[in-house]
């Protein structure tokens, strides 16, 4: 709707994922490396945690894309499974005979599909997005399934990739075993100041853009204070920005246009966007300086006191 108006030839901050556009920042380039480094490394388990919104899918599709020929890859993005339908969903990734309910066949067919890999030098990589939602009971199936790997002559890899919820959800007594098996943990952080004007500015040349001062740079301080630098949500606001303009025939996106947005955007009954970690920190340096006036207040009144 609004494309024409901007001299755009797309939308330039659409939700969906697509790894053809895709701003990596240093945060980004190292996850991406880890997980790369974690197939070549022969890692059995790696851990990978993000905010909401802050790309992990992303970097997944990115790293599949990527993938050697000789790898063998399920991903697996909706993973509330029960036991029975992880197997039957890893038989038919895999290429095994379809899983008929019965278990022990199936362990038998994966641990001849291991071997088979491992005297060809293939690798068997399997990645679980979404991990945060895996009932405890799967997470010790998986476990249990990467006992079928031979230890000396390891091909199997499995990364586990959610919020950060996922941390406390392996903290659980029972899941103590496979917590020391992670060889490699990662937590993806959102953008910088920096990077969100970076990145916004990324988009829009993704986009065709004719002219890249469409935000002004108030405006894109404001983004990035409202969004704490999560991708989503400086896509989110971004896009509601750039309509909000058009139907306001302004020639720039300003900082009262991103305030009226942000508005517009919250949910009834919150008070503010979901922001991650960045704007958390600011809110808890806002509670020290509280905190710190507080005492120097306290400290005033008694001297003064003392004074009389």
């Amino acid at each position: 709707m609004y494309t024409k108006y901007y001299g755009l030839d797309r939308t330039p901050f659409d939700l969906a994922p697509d790894p053809r556009v895709v701003y990596m920042s240093e945060a980004h380039q190292e996850a991406l490396a880890i997980l790369r480094y974690g197939v070549i490394a022969r890692k059995g388990f790696l851990l990978l945690t993000g905010d909401v919104g802050t790309g992990k899918t992303t970097l997944l599709q990115l790293l599949v894309q990527s993938i050697d020929s000789k790898i063998h890859i399920c991903l697996i993005v909706n993973p509330a499974l029960s036991a029975s339908d992880f197997h039957y969903y890893l038989a038919a990734a895999y290429g095994l005979p379809e899983y008929d309910g019965n278990k022990a066949k199936f362990l038998l067919n994966f641990a001849d599909f291991l071997q088979d890999c491992r005297s060809k030098n293939e690798r068997v990589l399997l990645i679980i997005d979404e991990a945060h939602v895996v009932s405890l009971d799967l997470l010790e199936e998986i476990r249990l399934l990467s006992n079928q790997d031979d230890e000396d002559v390891s091909v199997m890899s499995i990364f586990l990739v959610g919020q950060p919820e996922l941390n406390d959800r392996l903290n659980h007594e029972r899941l103590l075993p496979l917590r020391q098996r992670v060889g490699i943990r990662f937590h993806l952080t959102p953008f910088s100041n920096e990077e969100t004007r970076n990145y916004i500015l990324f988009r829009l040349r993704k986009g065709g853009a004719s002219r890249l001062d469409l935000f002004t740079s108030e405006a894109v301080d404001l983004i990035y204070r409202e969004s704490g630098g999560t991708p989503r949500l400086i896509n989110t606001i971004c896009d509601q920005a750039l309509l909000s303009g058009f139907a306001e025939s302004k020639p720039r996106i300003t900082a009262d246009i991103v305030k009226e947005c942000v508005a517009e955007l919250q949910i009834p009954g919150e008070k503010i966007l979901p922001v991650s970690d960045g704007a958390g920190q600011k809110k808890k340096d806002m509670r020290w300086l509280f905190v710190v006036l507080l005492v120097v207040a306290v400290l005033l009144a008694a001297w003064g006191f003392i004074q009389h």
